[in-house]
């Protein structure tokens, strides 16, 4: 009996039902401007582009534009590239435009379907842009759709990294642009660093398209963007401590693989102990609760952690001598990236290569916090809804699931469930040699590069010809991925390597083309286009492409992103999972029911179990551990919330000074309220003269304001109160700056002061970020007294924020009060000038009498043979005497 929700839906329709259904009439619409469209010249495309633009500016919404726009768009495209959008990709393109998340299935024409958001969001002339989720795919997708863009009379540019600079800012400044995540969170940063509004490259944060939003949004959320510099050097700590690592055995640590940690037993603390004092890392008197141990304790934890929680060819390879990250998610490498906090100096000194020394953060940002800064945020990705709860509360982004053009065709088997990994990948192989018999395309999914090189191993040994893409063919990706729909290919891939590249049936016949023509330039073109539609035939006949995972993923929707790979635009595919007792996830999160229940059901070696109930009680474990991941983002971001308004209110006071041409008013304000605080210090509110230190405020004054005033005499005087003492203190030192801005002349003081602003605002958070990042690490602590640590971390870090603020105050006025004076600048100036003067005259000298004094030949000197000329570099005077250099003379070449 169907119930009443069951009902319900089948009437109404579900809520996605009725989005869809709600944007047919704007579709109608679009499709009966058509003829009007197609009747436009190449010209008239772009002459609607200035229309339009223009009645944007004028204040005409958007949404009114919206018919006539995506119209132009789709004329534009099948002009340019052949392509004629479908009504699907309208539909996604309103909703991208709505600010929300478009899942469409691989295969769809993401690409193109963006283009007609970005195109209408453009006509503001305030930028966009389009977020991809690494470079190739940047450059790819803007060097592809720019036709697009210029058949419509807008430009696109693409940021990627090493940009010049000039570039880079002429690439913001396009209609329409194309860049990684990361290349726009560190631009970001970086504007953030200048001192000169002339050197800023981003405009404004209006509107983004993020593609792959699950991955970038959610996958990369957990880990902030840092810039840094170097901090001292502690190679030579962490290489004697990583030395005593090895001595530890299991019954000093426990692992908790659940949330990626490992602490020390009390065996292992007195264990710990005693080696850093035999080592004289400790002091014989210190123990491990000392505070003055921190340090030592935290490279220990961190080298305890590089060696058992970092598994070498799983989370990083060696690649030329260096530690390369590799991403857990994508299986990609993440050249430049490192572990902060000391780890990644931990595993180079495990791996026993260079440790290149830890970094100070100068700036960071959240991927949560930077893209929030969007006045619009939309996304498009295959796989969303698993995680729409946490778009929804984190990015207000709703998820709308956009119907594919044709119906899925594929077939998505049930698990296979085998008691041992061996056991499982040896049904792997059988099911690749019998599928790869019939023709059969496979797709082997794995989860860690390991795993790939060890199936590639065993399917080396049955014969079966093969790619693998990990992150050490990080280089051939696209070619391979663009192979792996062709007839008998198998190829082995980690997570969702290849991602954003179509896998085609019979292979990508542009790419095919391509390569054909670059080995035959007379090939015949229509010959090699029939071949590969004869090859697309022969694979659809072999059942399309059979995607084959060996491995469940924490999380559903990577599992959702490997099936999506078969199936595309309504072609024949299937897709199966098998897995093992042994697997992680199946180990973690609760085997031991399932290992009893197929003991108890007599399992042959070899056999599977396959259910549906398997596929349920699978699908729970990983919904559990997705929670478990959303409240460690939301853990994180609201740490960050709460630095991220210190942030912003840093950021835009730097954009306001730089903004600024005169700062006068606001260093004379700094300097005033310092007044105002060495008085308050040295002469508190409601007490008696008498209890006044005028003697130590005096000091005060003249090491913080540079102003030798009489205080103590002024106190001394008959009536005079605080009142009095701040006025005659304002008095003063505004004297002082008036006299040096008549030195320096106003325009170059102003400059200055300018100068030293944002030079000291960035020294103190710097170190604000530094404080913080030592409170955030020992802030959990305080749960154990009952406390909240985010409450305890939100008001020290405000506490902290009003002292950077206070300090701030007290050293720009300090650096201007001690400014040297015009003629003592240039006398330094000078001094320095003679002093360069001097010590090049003094090399001179020593060179000359070194060598020999025109006229006298080197002693033993003999013209014929070179073995008594000496050694002369080619500027020094020739041996022979001639009093010539020697290149030009017995030197020459």
């Amino acid at each position: 009996m169907l119930g009443i929700g069951t009902i319900a839906k089948k009437v109404f329709g579900t809520p996605n039902d009725r989005l869809v259904k709600a944007t047919r009439p704007l579709v109608t619409k679009i499709n009966d401007l058509e003829p009007t469209f197609e009747a436009l010249s190449d010209e008239g495309i772009k002459d609607k582009t200035l229309e339009l633009s223009e009645r944007a500016k004028k204040g005409e919404k958007l949404d009114d534009l919206l018919p006539e726009a995506f119209a132009n768009v789709r004329e534009a495209a099948r002009r340019a590239l052949g392509l004629r959008a479908f009504d699907t990709q309208l539909i996604a393109g309103i909703f991208l435009h709505r600010g929300n998340i478009a899942e469409m299935k691989t295969g769809e024409g993401k690409t193109l379907m963006a283009t007609f958001a970005a195109y209408l969001n453009a006509l503001t002339g305030k930028g966009v842009h389009v977020v991809t989720v690494n470079d190739y795919l940047a450059k790819r997708d803007a060097e592809w759709m720019s036709q697009v863009y210029s058949a419509l009379g807008m430009t696109t540019g693409v940021i990627y990294p090493q940009q010049p600079e000039e570039e880079k800012k002429h690439a913001y400044n396009c209609d329409i642009t194309y860049a990684t995540n990361n290349e726009l969170a560190f631009d970001y940063l970086r504007d953030n660093m200048r001192s000169e509004l002339s050197q800023l490259v981003q405009r404004s944060h209006h509107y983004a398209i993020v593609d792959e939003v699950d991955s970038i949004l959610i996958d990369e959320a957990r880990t902030p963007l840092i810039i840094s510099g170097p901090a001292q050097d502690r190679s030579e700590l962490y290489i004697t401590i990583d030395k005593l690592i090895p001595l530890l055995t299991e019954e000093h640590y426990t692992i908790d693989e659940k949330t990626r940690n490992v602490t020390f037993t009390e065996e292992g603390n007195d264990f710990v102990e005693e080696l850093l004092h035999k080592n004289e890392i400790l002091p014989e008197d210190q123990t491990l609760y000392d505070p003055e141990s921190t340090t030592v304790v935290h490279h220990v934890n961190q080298a305890l952690k590089a060696h058992t929680l970092f598994i070498r060819d799983k989370d990083y390879i060696m690649r030329d001598g260096e530690v390369m990250l590799i991403d857990e998610f994508t299986g990609r490498m993440m050249a430049g990236r490192r572990l902060s906090d000391g780890l990644h100096q931990a595993i180079e000194a495990k791996e026993g290569v260079e440790i290149k020394p830890e970094n100070v953060t100068h700036a960071s940002v959240t991927f949560q916090n930077y893209f929030r800064l969007y006045e619009k945020l939309a996304g498009m990705t295959g796989t969303a809804l698993t995680e729409a709860d946490e778009f929804s509360e984190i990015y207000n982004l709703g998820v709308v699931e956009v119907p594919t053009n044709r119906p899925i065709a594929r077939v998505d088997e049930h698990d296979q469930v085998f008691r041992t990994a061996k056991e499982k990948f040896n049904g792997v192989v059988e099911e690749i040699q019998e599928a790869h018999a019939k023709g059969t395309p496979i797709l082997v999914g794995t989860t860690s590069i390991e795993k790939s090189e060890f199936l590639s191993g065993l399917l080396e040994k049955a014969g079966v010809k093969h790619n693998v893409l990990n992150a050490r063919q990080h280089e051939q990706e696209a070619q391979i991925v663009a192979d792996a729909g062709r007839l008998g290919a198998v190829t082995i891939a980690t997570n969702m390597a290849g991602r954003g590249t179509d896998i085609q049936l019979g292979g990508n016949a542009e790419l095919r083309l391509e390569q054909a023509l670059a080995e035959n330039p007379n090939a015949d073109k229509d010959a090699i286009l029939a071949e590969i539609a004869a090859e697309k035939e022969k694979v659809k006949e072999a059942g399309g492409l059979f995607v084959l995972a060996t491995e469940r993923h924490e999380s559903r929707r990577i599992d959702n992103q490997l099936r999506g790979r078969s199936g595309r635009q309504g072609d024949p595919g299937r897709s199966a999972f098998f897995l093992s007792l042994e697997d992680d996830l199946m180990r973690i999160f609760g085997s031991e029911r399932l290992d009893k229940v197929l003991s108890s059901l007599g399992m042959k070696e070899g056999e599977a179990i396959i259910h549906p109930w398997v596929n349920k009680s699978l699908e729970k474990a990983q919904a559990k551990v997705e929670g478990r991941n959303f409240d460690q983002r939301k853990q994180l971001l609201k740490f960050d919330d709460v630095m991220n308004d210190q942030r912003k209110a840093i950021f835009s006071q730097r954009r306001e000074i730089m903004e600024s041409q005169d700062l006068s008013e606001v260093v004379q304000d700094m300097r005033h309220q310092v007044a105002d605080d060495l008085v308050d210090a040295h002469m508190p509110a409601k007490s008696y003269a008498e209890q006044w230190d005028t003697q130590g405020l005096q000091e005060a004054v003249k090491e913080k304001l540079g102003v030798d005033a009489p205080v103590v005499e002024w106190a001394a005087e008959e009536g005079v109160d605080d009142g009095d003492i701040r006025e005659r203190l304002y008095e003063a030192s505004d004297k002082l700056m008036a006299a040096k801005a008549a030195d320096f002349g106003p325009d170059d003081l102003r400059g200055i002061e300018k100068q030293v602003l944002l030079r000291t605002i960035d020294t103190k958070w710097r170190e604000h970020l530094l404080t913080l990042e030592h409170l955030r690490s020992v802030v959990g602590f305080r749960g154990y007294a009952q406390r909240d640590p985010l409450s305890e971390y939100k008001n020290e870090s405000f506490q902290l924020f009003e002292i950077l603020l206070e300090t701030l105050r007290e050293d720009v006025t300090e650096q201007l009060a001690r400014l040297p004076s015009r003629e003592e600048v240039e006398a330094a100036q000078r001094a320095q000038m003679e002093q360069l003067i001097a010590q090049q005259k003094a090399m001179l000298a020593a060179q000359q009498a070194t060598q020999p004094a025109a006229g006298n030949a080197v002693e033993g000197f003999d013209e014929n043979d070179p073995a008594t000329w000496g050694n002369p570099s080619r500027n020094d005077q020739c041996p022979c005497g001639s009093g010539e250099k020697f290149k030009h003379c017995h030197g020459k070449i």
